[in-house]
């Protein structure tokens, strides 16, 4: 029996952060959103959760549908790199995201579906990283 292409993802991944944070003068870019991977129909689709939330000020809806927009386009390149081969059934439901009124962008989000994609191909290979702060092996001097 030959089985065709895997589809993504094989099960849910909830609460991902989707984050991209760059800063080094201006402008900045800053993406943060959460969201859940969920098995769908194939293509990515895209919804807002219920109580989906948005934080950093009133955000027009057409402002607020690219950046979402750019981050389905962040997490297809990441999909398209990843797992070439495997297709996409794959819902993404946003439940939460944050916008900057300078530094929030549509290439930051991009770049936050791209992260996405890596953290819950992490999740599914069982080798998601500890949230707990790394303990850097500073010594004190005497």
């Amino acid at each position: 029996m030959t089985s065709g292409p895997q589809a993504f993802p094989p099960r849910p991944v909830r609460g991902v952060r989707a984050r991209y944070v760059f800063q080094s003068g201006c402008p900045s870019a800053v993406a943060d959103a959460t969201v859940d991977f969920e098995p769908w129909e194939e293509g990515v689709h895209l919804e807002s959760a219920r109580d989906a939330t948005v934080y950093g000020g009133p955000v027009p809806a057409e402002e607020l549908a690219r950046y979402h927009g750019a981050l389905v386009e962040g997490v297809r390149a990441e999909l398209a790199e990843q797992l070439p081969g495997a297709v996409a059934a794959l819902a993404i439901v946003v439940h939460r995201t944050v916008v900057h009124d300078t530094d929030t962008s549509e290439y930051a989000y991009r770049r936050a579906g791209r992260v996405a994609v890596r953290e819950v191909l992490a999740v599914l290979d069982g080798d998601a990283p500890s949230r707990r702060p790394k303990d850097h092996g500073r010594r004190q001097r005497n």
